[in-house]
């Protein structure tokens, strides 16, 4: 008669609770993981966030003062060509004058001559200090619209990092592997696109 063959059914289930055991660890050695790099990257998001918020308010007040002047320096211009336009007037009433004196057969007064002359010089320097004006303007503003874009892309970084902030405390609370690597990229986007504005003007 064959011998039967005993089943050690005590060693089985303590094998599969030495087994269940063990997955449960590991998933939870997962959780932690995953708690801690969700920790370490939002922490570092938001630092980088700091900084970004920073420079966007730096570059967006440097604009508005950069457009106050080249409006200060548009009034300054529009100012001497005002005074041109009034020495081209008595330059002409000027030259009226001399023109009546002549045609009368008399020779006009000097002070007539004189007076044209100063006007003619007067009205040249008018237009010189008007054109200097408008390209000290032109320069002003074009230095503002650049220092508006590095805002934008400062503000742009921010957005990304808040809301890789955002995820990344989502994924900590889930304790979920696929959420955070979303935050991470999502926080990626934000970084590049800090230090790229950042390089590409140098610090505000």
């Amino acid at each position: 008669m064959p011998e039967e063959i005993e089943i050690d059914t005590e060693r089985a289930r303590e094998l599969a609770q030495e087994a269940g055991e063990a997955q449960r660890e590991s998933a939870a050695d997962r959780s932690t993981r995953v708690v801690r790099r969700a920790a370490l990257t939002t922490a570092l998001f938001a630092a980088i966030a700091a900084i970004a918020s920073l420079e966007a308010g730096a570059t967006i007040n440097d604009a508005l003062s950069l457009k106050t002047e080249a409006a200060t320096l548009q009034a300054r211009a529009s100012d001497q060509w005002a005074y041109y336009q009034a020495k081209g007037i008595k330059a002409a009433v000027n030259q009226a004058a001399q023109t009546a004196w002549e045609a009368s057969g008399k020779k006009p007064p000097a002070q007539l001559g004189v007076d044209a002359a100063r006007f003619i010089n007067e009205q040249k320097k008018s237009n010189d200090q008007a054109r200097a004006f408008e390209k000290e303007r032109d320069a002003k503003s074009a230095e503002a619209d650049a220092l508006r874009e590095r805002h934008h892309g400062f503000a742009a970084a921010v957005a990304f990092l808040q809301v890789a902030i955002a995820v990344g405390a989502v994924a900590a609370l889930a304790r979920s592997n696929r959420i955070w690597v979303c935050s991470l990229v999502l926080g990626s986007v934000g970084t590049t696109t800090f230090f790229w504005k950042l390089v590409s003007g140098g610090f505000a």
